[in-house]
């Protein structure tokens, strides 16, 4: 009986390189079709429903079986990861954070990416967050800048110590009023578009996401304000729940088959408990394994990146085949 499946995770999928901000981290869509065909070859693609199914009902899941799951609804998985999926016939799992969808806001964490994608030196963009920490440190209780950026700049295997640094700090590490305060004024320096005419171009619509549930797509929940889940007290995991609930009702998505992928990765146990007490049947994280559904929480699901598997059909396997 195979408990195994390989999740892989999506974020930006377009074309890069042709773009506005070709420093954006993501997916080219000529590497995504390479990849499907790749995985078409090697794998079986499930849906959403049939790892629910398989949980629920203790079955076995396809041999090599796979999941494609796509975070933060953007603009590209309707305009141009939909029609290829449609095309190949494979179910994409969407999770949209209701917020950017509902009231044309940008998520901190999107206006991040599109500051660092709009410097290519790093270190002004750290110049200007320490001349900001010095404007409002008579307004806040800080620490030196020293301080911060030997505290959290630690390279990992994909981001450089200094690009680490300005996502820590200014999504976890500063209190919430003042990361905001900060995040606006390098939004405004280095994008320099207003966050509606930015939301617009970025985010999918209500409607295109009631579209892709009539495809035949998977959508969950990936919270409402897109907060670090394990950094909220009871009360407030509970609102955010309850608010990705009812815009999950709104589009219309099977409540039997309700599932949510982490924002940040980020819970703790009181989410799982929470998760369980609203009918969710899964949770999927961002730690980097092979899932399996025998020897795994539901709620604690591993996925890959896209970046861990092959980007071209002519491609071999990797030790991540071994290990599905």
């Amino acid at each position: 009986m195979n408990t195994k499946v390989t999740i892989i995770m999506y974020h930006y999928v377009r074309e890069i390189q042709n773009s506005r901000y070709p420093d954006i981290k993501g997916l080219e869509i000529k590497q995504f079709k390479e990849q499907l065909i790749f995985l078409k070859k090697y794998y079986t693609f499930i849906t959403m429903e049939q790892l629910i199914d398989s949980i629920e009902n203790s079955r076995s899941l396809p041999t090599k079986a796979v999941l494609l799951t796509f975070d933060d609804a953007y603009i590209d998985h309707f305009t141009q990861v939909l029609p290829v999926l449609l095309e190949n016939k494979v179910q994409g799992s969407f999770f949209p954070p209701a917020k950017a969808i509902k009231e044309n806001a940008i998520l901190d964490v999107n206006k991040i990416h599109f500051i660092l994608a709009s410097c290519l030196d790093k270190h002004l963009i750290i110049n200007d967050i320490f001349n900001l920490l010095n404007k409002y440190r008579e307004n806040f209780t800080l620490e030196s800048n020293e301080h911060y950026f030997q505290k959290l700049a630690k390279p990992n295997r994909f981001d450089s110590a200094e690009v680490i640094f300005i996502k820590r700090l200014l999504q976890v590490e500063l209190a919430d009023d003042l990361r905001k305060i900060i995040i606006n004024e390098l939004f405004s320096n280095f994008v320099g578009m207003t966050e509606a005419a930015f939301s617009g171009e970025l985010y999918m619509s209500i409607d295109q996401i009631k579209t892709m549930l009539r495809m035949g797509m998977h959508i969950g929940s990936h919270g409402y304000d897109h907060f670090w889940l394990n950094s909220l007290n009871k009360e407030k995991q509970i609102n955010e729940i309850e608010k990705s609930i009812e815009f999950l009702s709104e589009i219309g998505a099977d409540t039997s088959y309700r599932s949510i992928c982490y924002p940040y990765g980020a819970y703790n146990d009181l989410t799982v408990q929470i998760l369980n007490e609203y009918n969710f049947k899964l949770g999927l994280t961002t730690n980097i394994a092979i899932a399996d559904i025998k020897n795994e929480n539901r709620f604690t699901f591993s996925r890959l990146d896209t970046n861990d598997m092959p980007k071209s059909q002519y491609s071999k396997t990797n030790d991540w085949y071994l290990k599905g």
